[in-house]
């Protein structure tokens, strides 16, 4: 756009007043100023936009067609204006969230209950994938967060840490008395048992198997399964030995439903929380970053 903006104001104010001296009124300015822009914007344009009269100005052919233009574009600023406000007045916004199956319903849930009762009118999108999709995601600026086990440093990516989990081996009472039955006080558990893991595409699963690997661990008969849910339910059932994060069994230990396995060495605890793009931001995610700090 070659000519000045408020140039262009000013020929609209005066368009709609059909006087000068009542646009000078709206736009708080002098009524020489208002003429000396509108002769500036007829001279860059090279046209003439008004015609003077008795009681006023009145558009040419010219200055009508520029008015509906310049109508439309001051008409969509209005609109713009007014929805930053409605925006800002009720907390509007559109959060993309990715999470893996296990931790959104065991994690995230809770948190967007609060987050909802609090900011209603903020849109979420939850894109439910493995943790290791959600990192990818959110290194393509796909989505805004994610809720991830602390993923190793990348430049890009601020993590916020929420809460500590720890992955346990656990099973029935029942299970770990027949087995010892079968086999015998000094047997050893995870050569004689069944031990239950989740699938190679799960993030836990690499970190268990990095575990075991380095604590010579050896499972002879193993059952993967695709969710820490029918892992849980397995465990529960009587199927063999599940490693489970404990946090997500706490009844069942405490009630003695299920019972965790001593071992020499226990699995590290891991740090679960939420990741985002360091050059990602926006209201509404602000918001819901600033809502999980404060939980």
């Amino acid at each position: 756009m070659e000519q000045n903006l408020s140039q262009y104001r000013i020929f609209y104010a005066v368009a709609k007043a059909g006087n000068i001296s009542r646009a000078a009124k709206e736009l708080y300015i002098s009524q020489p100023a208002i003429s000396k822009s509108i002769s500036k914007l007829e001279d860059g344009l090279n046209t003439t936009l008004f015609t003077r009269n008795s009681r006023g100005v009145q558009l040419t052919e010219e200055g009508q067609i520029l008015f509906e233009h310049t109508r439309a574009a001051f008409e969509e600023l209005s609109l713009g204006e007014q929805e930053l406000k409605r925006i800002q007045e009720f907390n509007l916004g559109h959060i993309r969230i990715g999470v893996s199956n296990t931790l959104c319903r065991f994690i995230m849930v809770d948190y967007l209950k609060g987050f909802i009762q609090q900011f209603p009118h903020i849109k979420i999108t939850i894109e439910s994938q493995s943790s290791a999709h959600t990192i990818s995601m959110l290194e393509q600026q796909r989505i805004d967060v994610g809720l991830v086990a602390e993923p190793k440093p990348q430049k890009n990516l601020v993590f916020l840490p929420i809460m500590n989990i720890e992955d346990i081996f656990a099973a029935t009472p029942q299970y770990l008395e027949n087995l010892k039955l079968r086999e015998g006080d000094e047997a050893d558990i995870f050569h004689s048992g069944n031990i239950m893991l989740l699938d190679k595409n799960n993030i836990t699963r690499n970190y268990i198997d990095n575990y075991m690997s380095i604590n010579h661990i050896l499972a002879n008969n193993l059952l993967e399964v695709t969710t820490m849910d029918l892992l849980i339910e397995f465990a529960r059932i009587g199927m063999g030995i599940g490693c489970v994060i404990k946090e997500f069994v706490e009844e069942d230990l405490k009630s003695g439903r299920l019972v965790q396995l001593k071992l020499d060495t226990p699995i590290h605890k891991r740090t679960v929380g939420f990741a985002y793009h360091a050059n990602r931001t926006c209201r509404a995610l602000n918001t819901f970053l600033s809502f999980c700090r404060h939980r």
